[in-house]
């Protein structure tokens, strides 16, 4: 236990505390998703899930997932992938994949969030890896040296040990990127059905909170609504209209981040409401925004 001079808790530990409070979610559910404030460029989630089921989705960021309780089931370019306790779930940015219980029981977690910056940092020094690193393996089993070092990255940040807490995160990525790692595939020069998913994907971001019907679209770039759909999904791995609420909770998170409260961000990036952003964010990224929020302005009021 850490504390301070005068035997109070440490400061660390009581936000711990009450985040583990305000983090339950009934039903023997509970979830914190957060970031420790001298570990920037990650982001950390300890969950237990029963019925939580996550829609198809990204990350902007690489995840490492440790099971320690049950199994996670989760579909990864067209394959159902199982991970079961004392196993590491690996994936890459940007793709999409989904996540929900593998037995009744459901499954316990803790992830880490790395940033392609932090993981590229990391494979500079440490992986001879041509290219831009990322992980060849989606699923480790029998590796109880990767597991233990995700979950002591946690201990440590929860205990407020930021030094062991950074350390043992650079350890561990440097060695699932040695055992693990490969260049991430370069992508190819994009023919026409690739050029408009991605003219398309920018009128999305462009105009996220007012877009225009998939017929619309189709016909600003020049082009059939089946083809365009077509197109879009063979690209970025799901349809138009999953990738802007993917896209849409992508920038909330951001505005979140920044501080803006969770009506103005709902309103902002195109939700008609706060329950529908708490909706579609609580199925993304597994905590609700108010929580989500809170543990930002913890890290910003200690910062």
């Amino acid at each position: 236990m850490h504390r301070t001079t005068d035997n109070r808790p440490h400061p660390q530990v009581s936000a711990v505390r009450a985040g583990r409070r305000m983090d339950a979610m009934g039903s023997g559910e509970s979830a914190r998703h957060w970031q420790h404030p001298e570990l920037p460029g990650v982001d950390l989630l300890r969950a237990r899930y029963i019925r939580k089921a996550f829609v198809t989705h990204t990350h902007d960021t690489f995840v490492i997932a440790a099971i320690t309780h049950g199994i996670e089931e989760f579909r990864h370019r067209g394959d159902m992938e199982r991970v079961g306790s004392g196993g590491v779930a690996l994936l890459n940015p940007d793709v999409p994949h989904t996540g929900h219980a593998g037995v009744p029981e459901g499954w316990r977690y803790q992830v880490l969030y790395p940033a392609p910056e932090l993981i590229a940092d990391i494979a500079a020094e440490t992986a001879a890896i041509r290219g831009t690193a990322g992980f060849r393996a989606v699923v480790i089993e029998d590796d109880r040296r990767s597991h233990r070092l995700v979950t002591e990255v946690h201990r440590a940040a929860e205990e407020g040990n930021a030094l062991a807490a950074d350390s043992l995160l650079r350890i561990a990525v440097a060695r699932m990127l040695r055992l693990y790692g490969a260049p991430l595939a370069p992508r190819t020069v994009p023919g026409a059905g690739a050029r408009n998913a991605a003219r398309a994907r920018a009128v999305l971001e462009e105009r996220m909170a007012d877009p225009p019907s998939l017929g619309t679209l189709a016909a600003e770039l020049g082009t059939s609504p089946f083809s365009l759909l077509r197109a879009f999904r063979d690209t970025y791995g799901m349809p138009p209209h999953t990738w802007l609420t993917d896209a849409r909770v992508r920038r909330a998170r951001r505005l979140l981040d920044a501080g803006t409260p969770p009506a103005q961000a709902a309103v902002t990036v195109g939700f008609t409401d706060q329950p529908h952003l708490n909706r579609h964010f609580t199925r993304i990224v597994g905590v609700p925004p108010g929580a989500y929020r809170r543990e930002r302005k913890n890290v910003q009021d200690r910062g």
